[in-house]
């Protein structure tokens, strides 16, 4: 896979969350959930804090971290993820979608995007589940994905198809688990 090339060299360097910690770092202290959203302002984007909100605990107790990257400045997105209960979760703010290309999440076509299947979807998560729809913070045609990153390597991923699809991040971090030391 091309972008295990370039995780292995510069990019998990390059890529520092708001509390300035390199990608890098952090994947070698303990296993990395890396979270591309999509839009803010996108019910699918609300689904998935929702969703990694209510596993968060989980996720956590797995020995993963969760780092999060965005289209939009820090300050919006806290407010995002403190509205979803992830508080202190650490991001990445990436306005131009490079760390998105880097890894190879590509912009969605209309069918990706405005297909039925996305309609459906996008009435049950915005209506019926209640996430709703905002303005766009940042490129609406960005597809997602999450992947998992130990010791630099990515270890297991999800590309999204459609934006509608939904994520078992559970599911994703379970080829990392660690045992947490937590004897005093």
């Amino acid at each position: 896979m091309e972008t295990n090339r370039l995780v292995e060299n510069e990019l998990l360097k390059e890529m520092v969350t708001n509390e300035g910690a390199s990608l890098k770092a952090l994947s070698e202290s303990k296993p990395v959930l890396l979270v591309f959203l999509r839009h803010f302002g996108c019910t699918f984007c609300r689904e998935a804090l929702a969703d990694i909100s209510e596993e968060r605990e989980a996720i956590e107790a797995s020995g993963s971290e969760l780092v999060f990257v965005h289209m939009t400045d820090n300050e919006i997105a806290e407010r995002y993820f403190n509205r979803y209960g992830l508080e202190g979760v650490q991001h990445i703010s990436d306005p131009e979608c490079k760390y998105y290309t880097e890894f190879g999440l590509v912009k969605g076509n209309f069918t990706q995007l405005f297909g039925l299947q996305s309609w459906i979807r996008g009435f049950s998560a915005g209506v019926v589940a209640g996430h709703g729809i905002g303005p766009q913070l940042g490129d609406g045609f960005q597809m997602p994905g999450a992947f998992v990153i130990q010791d630099g390597k990515i270890k297991n991923s999800f590309i999204h198809k459609l934006a509608s699809d939904r994520v078992d991040y559970l599911g994703l971090v379970k080829c990392c688990e660690v045992e947490n030391d937590t004897a005093a």
